[in-house]
């Protein structure tokens, strides 16, 4: 797995910056643009935070699209992909919102 890729289609997915993800992650710009210049895999714990980030888990971030599409359907896929992209204010409000309709 392309540890970088991997967490450059996630920020791309949210619209962010890497400034934006530093900032959401608790590292430094810096720290996250070392890891592109010179090719360096991040440590678990700045992996954590960039999980963190993105409101998902290591396991999350390690599970391949294909092996995670087995399990559930494409449908549900890309409603996760969506719910990946909100911020944890709008997670919540829609979470509250299908509490409420259900």
């Amino acid at each position: 797995m392309d540890i970088l890729r991997k967490i450059t289609e996630l920020r791309l997915e949210k619209n962010w910056t890497e400034y934006e993800l530093a900032e959401r992650s608790e590292l430094t710009q810096s720290t996250i643009s070392s890891w592109y210049r010179k090719k360096l895999v991040p440590s678990i714990p700045s992996l954590e935070h960039i999980c963190n980030a993105f409101g998902i888990t290591l396991s999350q971030f390690f599970l391949e699209d294909e092996c995670f599409s087995e399990q559930i359907s494409q449908e549900q896929v890309e409603i996760l992909k969506c719910w990946n992209r909100l911020t944890k204010a709008q997670q919540k409000k829609l979470a509250d919102f299908l509490d409420s309709v259900l």
